[in-house]
């Protein structure tokens, strides 16, 4: 093989497209949109592998990070089962398995409502009250880290609100059946 022929560049690969290449590379905003949904949907998985890893680290093998999400959505309140399906958007039977192995673990205490005999209240054991606190500290070191600069600590904070803002519409949007904004 000749000299010029090992020095010829390889065709360029199309890149996975990242969080910044639709923006950078001048796609139309409707591509960026688009692309939102599947930026969403990986960081969700890898905020679950976050919260495994820190479950693991912890020394919680009893626990998914779904259920470990369920015990911080309940926090410190108590509350009903539907205020917890609404809060965080759970599956009624994926939810109802999760609950009941967080009351059989002893992270969770479920009792009737003194109103409503048929309805049940949940709230946190001091076991899942230790762990959400253990976790809240996890979340705190993991959030210093990501935030190096004002810059950065601005970024984030129009990040949270752009999100914030999507999660309404689409709300809005499955609720009141308009595509007007």
């Amino acid at each position: 093989m000749s000299a010029a022929a090992k020095q010829q560049p390889t065709p360029a690969v199309p890149e996975k497209a990242t969080p910044d290449s639709a923006a950078t590379a001048g796609a139309s905003l409707p591509a960026v949109y688009t692309d939102l949904g599947r930026i969403i949907e990986s960081m969700t998985r890898r905020f679950l592998d976050v919260l495994r890893m820190e479950l693991a680290r912890i020394g919680i093998d009893d626990l998914s990070p779904g259920q470990a999400l369920m015990l911080i959505n309940i926090g410190g309140e108590e509350l009903s089962v539907r205020d917890l399906l609404e809060r965080g958007y759970y599956l009624g039977s994926n939810a109802s398995y999760n609950l009941k192995h967080l009351v059989e673990a002893g992270y969770v205490d479920r009792s009737a409502s003194q109103r409503d005999r048929r309805t049940a209240r949940l709230r946190l054991s001091e076991r899942g009250l230790k762990l959400c606190e253990a976790l809240r500290g996890l979340e705190a070191v993991r959030g210093e880290a990501l935030i190096r600069s004002d810059e950065e600590a601005a970024d984030l904070e129009t990040t949270y609100r752009t999100l914030r803002r999507l999660e309404r519409t689409w709300s809005d949007l499955i609720r009141y059946d308009t595509p007007e904004y």
